[in-house]
């Protein structure tokens, strides 16, 4: 034996190399059959494989340029990151934005803007940005809700997103007064670290499901009871990333932790259908969002991409009608990417936000609804120029999902199917949910949103405003086409804005500190 080791090791480290390169060459010709390109090329084939999966990362960090880069090019990427780290996050030597793109967006500014009177709340506080709404002040609804923020945190479950990370959006809302969405899979333990919160369920009805996964009023009315922290709910009936599509929980997926909170089985794999069991057509939407209201007190709303109009348009006619319907409507742009989908589905089905929602918003605008609903936006709006587009054409709050993400360390590895995510926010691996210090990651979230108020407000100002949903649709203007070149959004779109009821921030202030949060006040 000892002669067998000292002869293993006078041999020289380049034939244990050469040795290992002639064992992978005769795996690849003579015994595997799944690559070709192995196959024909053994060894130098496995570069290839190598490089096309570093290809993204190569093409983000090398190749593509700041403009370039879709979801979120560099330039969006590092206007968060520095948001988010309190660090600079200006442009020098001007733009390097091709301002006559198809769609560019230009928010005309007022000679002389908005003068902020001593005592002004945004002298004092240059961050304070409430909603100018009440949701379920129309409806009366026993506990109705004033958003303390315009950006807040939109649906994304624990599951889809890790432990660590939902813990840290919801402590980085607390500390910037905005609200966190649940999304579909049920209220963990990890949404109640302070923040506001909006309960939101699909077709799984998890957390508030029945054993053979049905909705449970029962089971709603408890988890409101228990969590003061809700305060409303959301029925999914789409989202952007892919309408009309359910799916399956994989039963591998489902660890204890998990199956509680959802009301599932360990194990076992949970289908979330494409439709809801609890309703079947408008009528019935309408019944189960006012009984959920009755039974909770809470507002209810309901959130969709938008394709087809035509049950929307029943739903508004039926609401003229009953004097009832959702007290919110969140309308998610087909440009979404927070739930992992087939590219048929991301790419093509739904409409994009900006035309989705101008859509939309005609239907209730012409049945003179529009005052009465509190519109949410969401779809790639967390940068100020974009979320001023969104409030000229009618919305009252935007959420934000892949933005949020990044606030807290995301890097956009497009890898948020795989449970591979690099960055620890969107895997159940353990090992890499160690990387995220939750206190200094809601830190950055709350600084990401506190920097987009203020730079919203700043904007808001410069075109002579108090408050951005004092936004018209002329106010902005797009790169269209050809002739067309330039024009305002109530061209392009074909309607102006309802304006919304609206005295002053001071008395914002005023009926958010006088009676918190879900002061009902309007006036």
């Amino acid at each position: 034996m000892d002669y067998f080791l000292a002869t293993l090791s006078s041999v020289p480290w380049w034939a244990w190399i050469l040795l290992f390169l002639v064992v992978v060459a005769i795996r690849d010709i003579f015994f595997q059959k799944a690559h070709t390109i192995s196959h024909n090329y053994p060894i130098v084939g496995h570069l290839r494989y190598w490089l096309e999966s570093i290809g993204p990362e190569m093409r983000q960090y090398f190749v593509a340029n700041n403009r370039e880069e879709l979801p979120f090019n560099r330039i969006e990427r590092g206007w968060i990151y520095a948001s988010a780290k309190k660090e600079n996050n200006y442009e020098g030597f001007g733009t390097d934005r091709d301002i006559y793109a198809h769609q560019h967006i230009f928010i005309k500014n007022q000679m002389m803007g908005y003068q902020l009177s001593d005592g002004h709340p945004n002298k004092v506080d240059t961050t304070f940005l409430p909603c100018a709404k009440v949701i379920g002040a129309y409806n009366k609804r026993q506990k109705p809700y004033r958003p303390a923020s315009v950006i807040n945190v939109s649906a994304m479950s624990f599951g889809s997103l890790s432990a660590a990370a939902v813990a840290s959006l919801n402590k980085g809302v607390g500390k910037s007064q905005a609200y966190h969405n649940t999304g579909e899979g049920g209220l963990s333990p990890y949404h109640k670290q302070g923040g506001d919160v909006v309960f939101h369920f699909g077709t799984g009805y998890f957390g508030v499901r029945t054993r053979d996964g049905n909705f449970s009023m029962e089971k709603m009315k408890k988890l409101v009871a228990e969590n003061d922290c809700i305060k409303a709910i959301e029925i999914k009936l789409s989202q952007g990333a892919k309408p009309g599509k359910g799916g399956v929980l994989p039963g591998a997926k489902i660890t204890p932790e998990i199956a509680e909170i959802r009301g599932v089985e360990v194990g076992k794999d949970v289908l979330s259908p494409a439709t809801h069991k609890a309703f079947s057509n408008v009528s019935e939407l309408l019944e189960l969002i006012e009984a959920i209201a009755t039974e909770t007190g809470l507002p209810v709303g309901i959130k969709g991409a938008i394709g087809k109009l035509d049950q929307w348009e029943e739903l508004a006619d039926k609401m003229v009608v009953s004097g009832k319907g959702p007290d919110f409507i969140t309308v998610d742009g087909g440009e979404g990417g927070t739930g992992a989908a087939p590219p048929s589905f991301a790419d093509h089905v739904s409409l994009p936000w900006i035309y989705g929602f101008s859509n939309l918003y005609k239907v209730f605008q012409k049945r003179n609804l529009a005052e009465r609903i509190v519109f949410i936006g969401s779809g790639k709006l967390g940068f100020p120029a974009k979320a001023a587009m969104a409030f000229a054409m009618g919305v009252d709050c935007i959420n934000v999902a892949r933005e949020a993400m990044m606030s807290i360390g995301c890097i956009q590895a497009q890898v948020c199917h795989t449970n591979k995510c690099p960055a620890g926010i969107a895997t159940q691996n353990k090992w890499r949910q160690k990387g995220i210090d939750i206190p200094l990651k809601s830190d950055r979230l709350a600084q990401y949103f506190k920097t987009f108020r203020k730079e919203f407000l700043e904007i808001t100002h410069a075109a002579g405003y108090e408050h951005p949903c004092q936004f018209t649709m002329k106010d902005i203007q797009v790169n269209v086409d050809d002739v067309d070149f330039n024009r305002d959004l109530s061209t392009s779109y074909g309607y102006e804005k309802t304006p919304v009821s609206f005295e002053s921030v001071t008395k914002l202030h005023e009926c958010i500190h006088l009676g918190g949060k879900n002061f009902a006040k309007t006036s």
